[in-house]
């Protein structure tokens, strides 16, 4: 029937009015199953699903964090969203299910909502549109794709062979997705950020004012916040590992891995392994908190109104979101460090270590090695997005074949890689800043500058020297990012991010 509906009914419901309705009451008898006048969840879901297997519109995808592969169409929505979402705006009486009027009102309301997104593609206004105006028009939105991308974008909603979408195309494809402009149909492709491998994240997340109103912004936050919580915990022995690496590897010369984890465990036993761990897990919800708040408005501030925020502005915002965090956050970092590097017993806890800091040292200890940190994002931040998204392009250019959105795994593959990538360009700084918090405690060393640290270990351990402990620090990538994930995903199912 549905097929039937498109063939026939649809292409002529912008006619005129009578037709609308025509069409309009046949589509509601298709989805109105009990023939009780009204189309109640159940109904609407089936709908859903004849509608996405007759006209290829996936209307199952997930959110852009773990979008599985699909057609252009399938914004970042669950299929229980999509059908809670268009039963929402259009049941206006509160009651079990849409009666027609109230569907034929979604129906046309929403049609208006996709004419405006479609014109506005539709750069040439010749009422078709090409793969030049998608480039074109994803590349205002700050969004690069390549020719090739574009004409999978068209693959997927074109029906007749022209490798071109006119108007009927585009409204068939949308009609049943509650999809309401262009930035929300291509939210999907920009960066999945909830994956946590314990280093700072490049772009913090973005939301839709609904998102907000919603309330599903702050569990979503707060998703990422444990599944981070859950990947540290799970990778701490190899976090702990290597700032031992870095601070002693000097003196030992002979640290390794194995000989470092028998160390640990020979000196504090099993619990050891986690030593620091505690603060480091803590330290996540300011830092996202803060992350969040000050990358809105470092965006705001670098846009004019009404402009789209371009990549080069979403990079300098969240670098500078970043750099801010971790201003506020930075003695939380000394804390973790001296944790991380003390004996069995040198303090009971978190705020045992701050308040001996704070007698013995003084305020500005807690700010030591501030300056080789702050640097360290910059090259960081850079290379792990443009290798990101150099990586996410060659996959699509390359093995994509029926679809513009890579998958999760391609996803998480990309970001394991750029973030490798950015730990390689950052490492040295990491290094210096460590041996700057520890300095204290190590006997013997007499407190020097950044500038001194690095003439120091070039001098004594070469090159090579300001790479000590990043195998273990490799080590956790893949398991950080592959806990994450699958915390991640689980605690958006308890929390309502999505609905299966």
């Amino acid at each position: 029937m549905l097929r039937w509906l498109r063939g026939f009914v649809l292409p002529t419901v912008a006619c005129q009015e009578d037709e609308d309705s025509f069409g309009y009451k046949i589509l509601f008898q298709n989805l109105d199953r009990d023939g009780d006048g009204l189309v109640d969840i159940v109904e609407l879901q089936e709908g859903l699903r004849n509608w996405s297997s007759s006209f290829g519109v996936n209307s199952g995808a997930v959110s852009d964090r773990g979008a599985r592969p699909g057609a252009w169409g399938a914004v970042p929505r669950s299929r229980s969203k999509n059908r809670l979402e268009i039963f929402k705006a259009g049941n206006t009486n509160d009651d079990s299910g849409l009666d027609f009027g109230e569907f034929m009102q979604y129906l046309k309301d929403h049609e208006k909502k996709m004419r405006l997104a479609f014109n506005s593609l539709d750069k040439n206004n010749d009422g078709i549109i090409e793969a030049s105006e998608i480039v074109q028009s994803l590349q205002i939105l700050g969004l690069t794709i390549s020719e090739q991308q574009a004409e999978l974008i068209l693959q997927s909603i074109d029906t007749d062979g022209t490798m071109t979408i006119d108007w009927n195309e585009w409204r068939d494809y949308f009609l049943l997705n509650p999809a309401t402009d262009i930035e929300e149909i291509i939210r999907f492709w920009k960066r999945s950020t909830g994956i946590d491998i314990g280093d700072s994240l490049t772009i913090p997340d973005e939301f839709t004012e609904d998102e907000k109103k919603s309330g599903q912004w702050w569990r979503q936050l707060l998703a990422g916040g444990i599944a981070g919580a859950v990947s540290r915990t799970s990778t701490a022995p190899l976090d702990r590992l290597k700032v031992m690496m870095q601070v002693h590897g000097s003196k030992s010369g002979k640290m390794n891995i194995y000989g470092g984890f028998r160390q640990m465990v020979k000196e504090g036993g099993i619990r050891s392994l986690w030593r620091g761990n505690g603060t480091n897990v803590i330290k996540i919800a300011p830092e996202t908190a803060i992350k969040f708040w000050v990358y809105e408005q470092y965006k705001k501030l670098l846009t004019e109104e009404g402009q789209k925020v371009g990549t080069f502005k979403r990079f300098v915002s969240g670098s500078l979101a970043g750099a801010t965090a971790q201003t506020i956050i930075y003695p939380m970092e000394v804390v973790k460090t001296r944790l991380a590097i003390g004996k069995t017993r040198q303090y009971s806890g978190i705020f045992d270590c701050a308040k001996k800091i704070l007698k013995h040292e003084g305020m500005g200890a807690f700010y030591k090695g501030y300056v080789p940190n702050l640097l360290g994002i910059i090259p960081y931040a850079g290379i792990d997005l443009a290798v990101y998204e150099l990586l996410k392009a060659h996959w699509l250019d390359n093995y994509a074949k029926d679809s513009v959105n890579p998958g999760v795994m391609v996803l998480l593959g990309c970001g394991a890689l750029s973030s490798t990538c950015g730990q390689l360009a950052s490492y040295p700084l990491a290094l210096v800043r460590t041996r700057m918090q520890a300095q204290a405690m190590i006997e013997g060393n007499k407190p020097m500058n950044m500038v001194g640290l690095f003439q120091q270990i070039i001098s004594k351990e070469g090159i090579p020297g300001l790479y000590r402990g990043i195998t273990p620090n490799f080590m956790k990538v893949l398991p950080a990012v592959g806990i994450s994930y699958v915390a991640y995903e689980k605690m958006k199912q308890t929390l309502g991010v999505t609905q299966k």
